[in-house]
């Protein structure tokens, strides 16, 4: 009876993540397959093949995300340094490339920051409490300050008053989510203050209230670390900046003078930013995709443009493939260890008490439930 129970309980848990997997991989599809029904008839096809491409500015584009990449990492780095994990640059590299793989292909349930975590945390002992707050940290300032941008460059442009009501709407969401975002920021700073009483009435909530006493505990543990926040702010500026600049070079790169001149430098500090809000979507693409392509229809004024966003979308994912390859080879060095981290069980066993971040033996490790506050 028994063995019985324990078989049926571990097809369920097959079931489910063959089901997730296949979400996952189906919504991407189906978004792509809409995206290209919609452009098939548009002349950016034809287009692409015909117009001779600067080979120059493509690889100038290739560098850009490159090196954005990379400063995420090193961003990352910074973080889990502060925190006092005795890693070194070259190991949080070779981990924030395997995940940067993971968030990019959907290979199983965990995504590209919980593998980061999860690998730091078993690499360095004692410290799984700490390796999550940094990924969760680090992504959340990633997320805020994508919307800062946004938000900065929608004043400068004046997009916030442009002809296209779609536009304006996003516009206005964007700025919206950027000032709510900050008081919620502000808010959880208080919170964070008090920690310790906060956590046991946290984790008594219903749904939420686990997610949000990790989010409350990881944000103590930076309280005392403005410098290292501000520096990890400021790098996330560069960061979407060299995205930006990096897709505008693609769509020169591939279109040329074909571009509509509204999607100039300055249009794409608005569409880039907005598009790659999406990244917070656990899918490995699609919504990008959608977005960024119908942004470049209302903003250059034709049904030609949605076609040309899309070509320009599918160009900066080939761009991220050639990215993704620097993760695949320290994967095919660490298939083993990777492998563990996604099977391992890490509710079977308690954490080391950490005093710097407010853990109890007994209490669970911030694993699969904290998948909830990380964007896969």
């Amino acid at each position: 009876m028994v063995q019985d129970r324990k078989t049926e309980s571990k097809g369920k848990r097959i079931a489910k993540k063959a089901l997730l997997l296949l979400v996952k991989i189906g919504i991407p599809i189906a978004i792509i397959t809409y995206l290209v029904y919609e452009a098939k008839n548009q002349q950016s096809f034809a287009e692409l093949y015909a117009h001779p491409k600067n080979w120059p500015l493509l690889t100038a584009a290739c560098l850009c995300c490159a090196s954005a990449v990379l400063l995420t990492i090193v961003r990352w780095y910074f973080l889990v340094r502060a925190l006092d994990v005795p890693c070194g640059l070259r190991e949080v590299l070779r981990i924030g490339f395997m995940g940067y793989l993971f968030n990019l292909a959907p290979m199983g349930i965990i995504g590209g920051d919980v593998l980061k975590a999860v690998l730091l945390g078993r690499h360095y002992k004692g410290s799984q409490a700490k390796a999550f707050a940094s990924v969760i940290v680090d992504r959340l300032m990633g997320l805020y300050m994508l919307f800062v941008v946004a938000t900065v460059a929608i004043l400068a442009t004046g997009f916030l008053h442009f002809d296209h009501p779609q536009i304006r709407f996003i516009c206005q969401l964007a700025i919206i989510v950027t000032v709510v975002s900050t008081i919620g920021i502000m808010a959880l700073w208080i919170l964070a203050a008090a920690n310790g009483r906060l956590s046991v009435f946290l984790k008594k909530q219903p749904v939420v209230g686990e997610p949000l006493e990790r989010l409350v505990t990881a944000t103590a543990m930076y309280r005392h670390k403005p410098l290292v926040l501000t520096a990890g702010a400021i790098m996330s500026i560069g960061v979407h900046s060299l995205f930006t600049v990096g897709i505008f070079l693609i769509a020169i790169g591939l279109f040329g003078n074909l571009l509509p001149e509204v999607l100039s430098l300055k249009a794409h500090f608005v569409i880039s930013p907005l598009s790659a809000a999406t990244g917070a979507i656990p899918l490995c693409m699609g919504p990008f995709e959608y977005v960024i392509s119908h942004l470049y229809q209302w903003v250059g004024g034709s049904s030609n443009a949605l076609a040309q966003g899309l070509v320009v979308a599918l160009g900066y994912r080939i761009v991220t493939v050639l990215i993704a390859a620097v993760g695949l080879v320290y994967y095919f060095g660490a298939r083993r260890e990777v492998a563990e981290a996604m099977h391992a069980d890490t509710h079977e066993q308690d954490p080391p008490n950490d005093k710097s971040s407010g853990q109890k033996p007994g209490d669970k490790p911030p694993s699969d439930k904290a998948s909830t506050i990380i964007a896969a």
